[in-house]
């Protein structure tokens, strides 16, 4: 989903929305801001993904990602589809 100057991204297998975070860049620190909005803070999946996000398109990023850590090799082919799509459709992010 993208709104004016941000964007949602949602990245799972069922349809749930079991946590959700939220990353901007600060002019005070090169490392965007980030914090869980929803969810289990023990999983910082969802807010590291945000914060790579915002560095990379300077903009207000929420990010809800619902697949199992235990995924991890999932879980980096799912990042660089995510990178994939940013270069082919940069007018939705």
């Amino acid at each position: 989903m993208k709104m004016k100057d941000c964007f949602f991204l949602w990245v799972g297998s069922t349809p749930n929305l079991s946590n959700l975070a939220v990353a901007m860049c600060s002019k005070f620190d090169s490392v965007p801001l980030s914090t869980l909005v929803l969810g289990d803070t023990s999983d910082t999946t969802s807010n590291s993904l945000a914060q790579r996000l915002a560095k990379k398109t300077k903009k207000q990023v929420f990010v809800s990602h619902n697949i199992p850590i235990t995924e991890t090799n999932l879980a980096l082919l799912i990042e660089n589809r995510i990178k994939k799509e940013m270069e082919l459709l940069p007018d939705k992010f």
